[in-house]
This record gives structure tokens, C-alpha cells and sequence, in this order.
């Protein structure tokens, strides 16, 4: 399978050009997000490992596939990220959900963590980190480094819209992980903000400034 996967689908880039709309609302927006996420981790989640168990339909009795193991870790980087946790908890409701807690100095762009709790035994499940937006990759790219330090395996990183900074670089640091993509824009100004991207996702998706 190709590591990065643009998911052009038209209901996908449909909901996107409404994120992108400055007037959407708070309340339009985050279920949006959480509309996108669950279109998207229809994709992302197609190779989860399956394993057949018996099933008495009303006429017989015959072997069908569950989802199998340890299953599903959902690990949404704080805060925009939680936007997109319901979307793949409708697809997969026994998910086991993780937090990690990265914010950006203003000055330097660079993420901090302030915070990693994940489900465990997290080396024997798929993890699936969430973040609405893939800028300079540093957020994405220090998740996705904890989780190895924790243990973690079977990594996906899932985002809305990225920008060819933020890709790179996550390719780069992270050559064994699939990425999957809303939409790639042009690049990022001055302020490492994605353009023409949605402007703050978290301070849209939660109604802050």
C-alpha cells in the first residue's frame, strides 16, 4: 500500500469546501469534522485485521468476520484533533481512545508536549493519530514519536488538510507510517498557517479566539 493517500472522494472534498467557508458556524463546523473524519476512516481502517466466528442467522449457522484483536486505538492530538474522535468511534465504537498534548510556541512554531496518555497494550493494537491540520508536521511528527517510545507499531496518521511542508517532513521522519489526506494545499505563510487551508481549526471546531 502506497504510505500517503489522498482521499479525493466527492462527499470528502465536498464537506471540506464547506469547512473552509468563513462564515460556517461553531456548530456547523465541528460536525463537519466529525463527518469528514468518519468518511475518511472508512479508508483509513480497510486493512483492519479480521478474524471469523460463528453466527446463527435466522436460517443457519454459518462463520462470518468480526474485527479481530486487540483492535483499535484512536489517539487525537490535543485539542483540534478531538473534532475528529466521533467520526471514527460511529465507524468503530469499542476503540480504545488515547490522548496526546502538543501545543505550538508562537515564536519558533515548534511543538511542546504537555501531556501522553494511551491505551494499552499499545503495541498490539492499530493506532490511528488524529490532527485536523498537517502544517509544519512538527505536531504530527513528535506524536507519532512518543507513541514509538510507548510501544506503539501500527501507526496511521489521519488529517484533514495538509500542506507539502508538513507531509515532507512527517514522511521523512516517519517512513513506516501510512498518511492519510483530505486535501494537500498550496503551502503555509509566514505565521505556518495552512493556505487556503480553514484558518485555526481548533478555535473553529470549539468556538474560541
Amino acid at each position: 500500500m502506497e504510505q500517503v493517500m489522498v482521499l479525493n472522494h466527492p462527499l470528502i472534498q465536498h464537506k471540506i469546501s464547506m469547512l473552509r467557508d468563513k462564515h460556517t458556524g461553531t456548530n456547523e463546523f465541528r460536525t463537519l469534522v466529525e463527518e469528514i473524519a468518519m468518511l475518511m476512516g472508512y479508508e483509513a481502517l480497510r486493512d483492519l485485521p479480521t478474524e471469523d466466528i460463528e453466527v446463527e442467522t435466522p436460517l443457519e449457522t454459518c462463520m462470518t468476520p468480526v474485527i479481530a484483536g486487540k483492535k483499535l486505538a484512536v489517539v487525537p492530538i490535543l485539542r483540534a484533533g478531538l473534532g475528529m474522535v466521533g467520526g471514527i468511534l460511529s465507524l468503530v465504537p469499542t476503540a480504545k481512545v488515547g490522548h496526546i498534548g502538543l501545543y505550538r510556541d508562537p515564536e519558533t512554531h515548534e511543538p511542546h508536549e504537555y501531556y501522553c496518555k494511551l491505551p494499552q497494550p499499545i503495541d498490539q493494537r492499530t493506532i490511528l493519530v488524529l490532527d485536523p491540520m498537517l502544517a509544519t508536521g512538527g505536531s504530527g511528527s513528535d506524536a507519532v514519536n512518543l507513541i514509538k517510545r510507548h510501544g506503539g507499531k501500527h501507526i496511521k496518521f489521519m488529517c484533514i488538510i495538509a500542506a507539502p511542508e508538513g507531509l515532507a517532513r512527517l514522511q521523512e521522519d516517519h517512513p513506516d507510517i501510512q498518511i492519510y489526506i483530505g486535501s494537500l494545499d498550496r503551502g503555509l505563510n509566514e505565521q505556518a498557517y495552512i493556505c487556503p487551508g480553514l484558518g485555526d481549526a481548533g478555535d473553529r471546531i470549539f468556538g474560541t479566539k
